[in-house]
């Protein structure tokens, strides 16, 4: 079996995450501009709502994984709306929007526990649901309802069935405000359909669907009572950030492990360049990077070395974990303990490739490499589309990195979008219809739970202190983005105290919740119980 890797080049949105890109139209000797990564069976075609509303929920049958494994949840289907916002003829249709339940823990009686909505990412709802741990872990604390929304054109929540992609036309109700109005009427129906109308909501998602738990609790302040969002790089817009922010961070993480590692993986780029630039060079890298088939262009070859890379400082867990590859713990570090462990002199292409194999084939069964083209197991290809519309994040490569330096243009950027799907980026929508700016927040929010990492690679757009906590906190040393949702583990913690170590918390549903300061969690509450 070949491991595969496929061309990215669109910005993150957070599982999270990551997609491929429309190819490029530039040459294909050129290297490529890159931006960072962001994260199904066919269903029916729509159909127009029936008189009646009743019918609107459905069932699945299937409850069981690959290998038998029962799963910790069942899967459902909403009959959904295409358009929240308009009362043109198609508005009304219905498609069938898929959301995964776990009532494990519910408590009924006497009053109903709270539902523990996940907010679903660019990817298939099976997949988030699988690795978050944490709803599991404090669902019983709470008596909550696990629920797990899919978002629409992901998974099998695809309006137009295998067509969902097919063009503006189809793709044009792809849109976060649409997915949030679709998690806002399936929560709101869910509670009376299971006669628990008064059951608060508190939402959750890392990564871009940490970004709809913000944006949500924003604009559905009555539906949902609170957010958890890991990893939410909600101000990776316009001018808020600093635009070489997500790849100065993913070298960091090198950096700190090695400066030898973090040294060879930045003369990588050229000397792959100078090799690639005949077909005898592109002869020998493919057996070096032990290519399933001869590769044509030596930028496959630099994607390949630049997801892993990337994508391994995106999931550096401190436990071993599946969600992208099979990785161990601290993946950062064990791919600069292979990249320290060659001789002197050794090959610093043979080095990379080393290095990034850890990715690509830890469990040591892959013969050789899909080097060029490659599949999407997760069906994020969706965020292409996204990225060209409305999700904007501005992106650049600084000199320090050790990635290849690189620029950002608007234009360029529409550009390109007008030629993969004949449409314009909206530069300013998303800080127009959610704000952006700190000052904002402080207005809207009072509930809300931001997590990040010391190593995060979204530590500069997602770090945002909304009070001077005077709380104990307890300091994220060494986890990686979304490990806030993804587990409550407490490995590579430490913990600090302040106000001369006495521990102070926020109760919050009758749950002892800890502030992270800094480099953790940021909880901004209304008051204190």
């Amino acid at each position: 079996m070949a491991a595969s890797s496929s061309l990215l080049a669109v910005v993150p949105a957070l599982l999270l995450l990551i997609a491929p890109a429309p190819a490029a139209a530039a040459s294909p000797s050129k290297r490529p501009t890159h931006q960072p990564p962001p994260f199904p069976a066919r269903v029916s075609p729509l159909h127009q709502r029936a008189a009646s509303s009743s019918g609107r929920y459905a069932a699945s049958a299937a409850a069981a994984t690959g290998n038998g494994t029962a799963k910790p949840f069942t899967a459902h289907y909403f009959q959904q709306e295409l358009d929240h916002f308009t009362f043109t003829p198609n508005a009304s249709a219905l498609f069938s929007h898929k959301y995964l339940l776990n009532d494990t823990f519910w408590r009924r009686k006497p009053t109903a526990g709270p539902l523990f909505v996940y907010m679903g990412n660019e990817g298939d709802i099976e997949w988030f649901a699988t690795n978050t741990g944490f709803m599991f872990d404090i669902a019983p604390q709470f008596g909550a309802l696990l629920v797990f929304i899919e978002h629409r054109f992901y998974g099998e929540s695809k309006p137009f069935g295998n067509d969902s992609y097919k063009s503006a036309d189809t793709l044009g109700y792809l849109t976060s405000t649409q997915a949030l109005a679709d998690f806002a009427v399936l929560i709101t129906s869910l509670k009376h359909n299971l006669s628990a109308v008064d059951a608060p909501v508190v939402v959750f998602g890392g990564s871009y669907g940490g970004m709809l738990a913000s944006w949500f609790r924003l604009k559905y302040p009555h539906v949902a009572m609170g957010a958890l969002a890991s990893s939410a790089p909600i101000l990776q817009f316009e001018d808020i950030t600093p635009w070489s922010s997500f790849y100065d961070a993913v070298s960091q993480d090198f950096k700190s492990e090695s400066l030898n590692c973090f040294s060879v993986i930045k003369a990588v780029w050229d000397m792959l360049d100078d090799r690639g630039s005949s077909d005898t060079g592109l002869l020998e890298l493919s057996k070096t990077f032990r290519a399933c088939k001869t590769v044509r262009f030596p930028s496959s070859l630099s994607n390949w070395l630049w997801t892993a890379f990337t994508y391994t400082a995106m999931v550096d867990y401190p436990t071993p974990a599946n969600f992208m590859m099979n990785l161990p713990a601290y993946p950062v570090k064990e791919m600069c303990k292979i990249i320290d462990s060659f001789p002197a002199g050794a090959d610093v292409v043979e080095k990379a490739f080393a290095a990034a194999s850890l990715y690509y084939n830890y469990t040591g069964d892959q013969k050789c490499f899909q080097v060029e083209g490659g599949d999407d197991p997760h069906g994020l290809s969706g965020w292409g589309w996204q990225a060209c519309t409305e999700m904007v994040m501005p992106m650049t490569v600084s000199n320090e990195s050790m990635f290849p330096p690189s620029g950002f243009s608007y234009e360029e950027k529409s550009e390109g979008c007008f030629a993969s799907y004949e449409v314009r980026p909206r530069m300013n929508w998303i800080t127009t219809e959610y704000g952006g700016h700190v000052s904002l927040f402080q207005i809207f929010f009072s509930v809300y739970i931001w997590t990040v990492s010391s190593n995060n690679w979204w530590v500069a757009c997602a770090h945002l202190v909304l009070l001077n906590c005077t709380i104990h906190c307890r300091k994220l040393t060494k986890f990686s983005r979304g490990l806030g949702a993804t587990s409550s583990s407490p490995t590579g913690c430490e913990t600090r105290g302040v106000e001369g170590g006495k521990s102070k918390r926020f109760h919050y549903l009758n749950y002892s919740v800890d502030c992270f300061n800094h480099s953790g969690i940021f909880f901004y509450h209304s008051k204190q119980y």
